[in-house]
């Protein structure tokens, strides 16, 4: 069943001190759910995706302050097994990312560390890294290599395994540089490793609580930490297909879901829901936090990203909307917010088989769906539109599918 969630303008305790309270400025939420035709739209979205990955299940939230809102948990958490619901938990996976900057951004307003500090400063044990800075890291503009494509195989075969970050480090920092730093965005999960390392040095706490700290307890997120081992919480299975000869066997996934949280750390390890995500995105969106101004300068994730596709402060900058995205064992998970609209998306798919792109795609195709959503009574829809069509990105969905609806 859906649930229909409202957001007020004041959400929860927040920003640079921690007992001080800090207002999110979006768009009240209106109460009821989207009119049935966008609804209809959505919900063919997220099941078109749900089949495309080779997924059983999905939790999704969209928001449109204006018209109405779809929260709900789509599927199964494994093939024939129980109902999604919409308050599991689950891997917020690369919006770990963000939150490691909010933690960032805060400590170089109190004055624990600078933007240009160097990694070599605050983490010993590792290669030379004294013309990486801290902001790099953050940016990813490092020009390290990443860890996770080498080690899924043993993650798999000892999802137990605790993992100690800087081991998880080193084997991005063993292939060498993939660019100069500071040159070129180039995506590092190692990266967010040694920043969470260098803050934690730098501040005499670990990761977790420094993310309560400055993260979810200004925020009230309750149900969102950074786990520092694996979790007994409910949560929506995750999965991953096994492909033999080629091809892909959708129809008897693998479960992951006991791969260690330990993979991911301060890059990738955080454990949230739907509404705590979508709060959160909202507050990055806005800069309720720690400003906007760490999204300036955003740079091209690629040379065929688009114009208005680029990636600055631990997020990505997708028109008017500022998130996150990506992959990691068993799930792909995208978060995104409009702060003048207060648009928001946040998805989750419990199959990491495919292309992180397509919960990128997913989520920017119900972002324009929603967008052109009616406003409710007495509500005006919002002027501005996003640089793209729905359409745009259920073609490739379509197109790079792993796996297909069975025939009838």
């Amino acid at each position: 069943m859906a649930i229909s969630v409202a957001f007020g303008l004041v959400i929860g305790l927040a920003a640079c001190a921690p007992d001080q309270s800090v207002s999110i400025d979006v768009p009240e939420q209106v109460d009821g759910a989207f009119p049935e035709e966008t609804q209809t739209q959505l919900q063919d979205a997220v099941s078109r995706a749900i089949t495309a990955t080779g997924s059983t299940g999905a939790i999704v939230g969209v928001w449109a302050p204006w018209s109405g809102s779809w929260v709900d948990g789509v599927g199964t958490t494994t093939p024939g097994g129980a109902e999604v619901s919409a308050d599991m938990q689950f891997r917020a996976g690369k919006v770990t990312r963000a939150m490691t900057c909010d933690v960032f951004y805060e400590l170089v307003d109190e004055g624990v560390v600078g933007r240009n500090d160097e990694v070599a400063e605050w983490v010993s044990g590792a290669a030379d890294l004294t013309d990486v800075t801290l902001e790099m890291l953050c940016d990813n503009t490092s020009g390290l290599a990443s860890y996770s494509s080498k080690l899924l195989g043993l993650w798999l075969s000892n999802p137990e395994r605790t993992w100690v970050p800087l081991e998880l480090a080193s084997y991005g920092l063993g292939q060498g540089r993939v660019a100069d730093p500071g040159a070129q965005y180039t995506d590092s999960d190692s990266g967010y490793l040694l920043l969470g390392l260098a803050l934690e040095n730098a501040s005499g706490e670990r990761m977790p609580a420094l993310i309560e700290k400055y993260v979810t307890d200004p925020l009230d997120l309750e149900n969102t930490y950074l786990a520092a081992g694996p979790t007994e919480a409910p949560q929506l299975n995750g999965l991953r297909s096994p492909r033999i000869e080629g091809v892909w066997n959708c129809a008897e996934p693998t479960d992951v879901t006991p791969v260690s949280l330990t993979t991911g750390y301060s890059d990738s390890g955080v454990m949230t829901n739907v509404t705590d995500l979508a709060r959160y995105v909202r507050a990055l969106a806005t800069g309720a936090l720690t400003g906007t101004q760490r999204f300036e300068d955003g740079r091209p994730p690629s040379r065929s990203s688009s114009s208005w596709f680029t990636a600055a402060g631990g997020a990505f900058q997708a028109g008017s909307l500022v998130g996150q995205h990506g992959s990691v064992p068993g799930y792909m998970t995208a978060a995104y917010a409009d702060s003048e609209s207060g648009l928001t998306v946040v998805i989750v798919l419990n199959n990491s088989s495919a292309t992180p792109n397509h919960v990128t795609w997913l989520a920017l195709q119900l972002a324009a769906i929603a967008s052109k959503a009616p406003a409710a009574s007495g509500q005006e829809t919002p002027s501005a539109g996003l640089p793209w069509t729905a359409e745009q990105f259920a073609q490739p969905i379509a197109e790079n599918a792993i796996c297909s609806a069975p025939s009838e």
